[in-house]
């Protein structure tokens, strides 16, 4: 049995001020992975999908067409503002998180989360949603990386920049200590137990201004955390993007995952 540390402290205005950079900074997710998961998590008429820490709702707005309905819930007003705007018809936001989990909110096929599992609680958000969740149903964590390949190169001093002016040392600190627990072992230890993983490589051609907005979105860099030193940021990252911007655009390459989680083999 894994022993997973104290969750990190729970602050549902964290991503107040990060909330309007985050559409038009992170990378949106592989639209073939979406697909595979979907078809991955047995998704069809009348199935319900939860999007938990749905942020802006990037995640809930991609599984839309694959559902009967979605339900995006978060602790961030600003956020839920954002994933109300154009949703489509069978999107419903909600204000809450993954301590407000219960029986009220119905069962679920599918719940995705993105990039927010490491703010939760992490085994008591799976406990709980081993209450709402359809016995053949899944639990998906999605995530993106950047592999160190050639495109990638100007990352490196991209992120020293960032890491250089952020005010989240207690994240930071504590995915990067040697007692912080992957997510796997995590999954490995809850009731959806059975976990695959499911990838998407794209090589993508991102705006410079992308790339700014994205070092805002993060709640450490984000302009309530660090204040007068947001210009200092802005310019310090374009110097470093300089070498690598071709008429406006920055070339990247972005691995889109997802952490598919069962109770049990689907295929048995």
């Amino acid at each position: 049995m894994t022993v997973v540390p104290s969750p990190l402290p729970f602050e549902p205005r964290r991503f107040r001020s990060a909330a309007a950079h985050y559409l038009p900074g992170r990378p949106a997710y592989a639209p073939a992975l979406i697909r595979r998961v979907a078809a991955l998590a047995g998704l069809g008429p009348g199935a319900r999908v939860m999007d938990l820490g749905c942020g802006p709702g990037q995640l809930g707005r991609a599984f839309a067409p694959f559902a009967a309905e979605v339900v995006a819930i978060d602790p961030e007003p600003e956020m839920l503002r954002l994933a109300a705007e154009d949703a489509p018809p069978t999107m419903r936001v909600q204000p809450g998180s993954s301590y407000d989990l219960g029986p009220a909110l119905g069962r679920f096929r599918l719940v995705v989360i993105g990039r927010a599992f490491h703010w939760m609680d992490r085994a008591d958000a799976l406990a709980r949603l081993d209450g709402l969740i359809e016995p053949e149903g899944s639990v998906a964590l999605f995530a993106d990386r950047h592999p160190p390949v050639p495109d990638n190169a100007w990352r490196e001093a991209w992120r020293a920049v960032i890491d250089t002016h952020s005010s989240g040392g207690d994240v930071r600190n504590a995915r990067r200590s040697g007692a912080w627990v992957e997510h796997e072992a995590v999954l490995l230890d809850s009731p959806f137990a059975h976990v695959e993983r499911v990838a998407v490589i794209e090589r993508r051609h991102t705006p410079e201004e992308a790339l700014i907005q994205r070092a805002l979105s993060m709640s450490g860099t984000s302009p309530s955390r660090i204040g007068d030193r947001v210009d200092a940021l802005t310019r310090e990252l374009r110097d470093v993007l300089a070498p690598h911007v071709r008429e406006g655009l920055v070339t990247e390459v972005v691995e889109s995952t997802a952490l598919l989680a069962f109770r049990h083999d689907p295929t048995e």
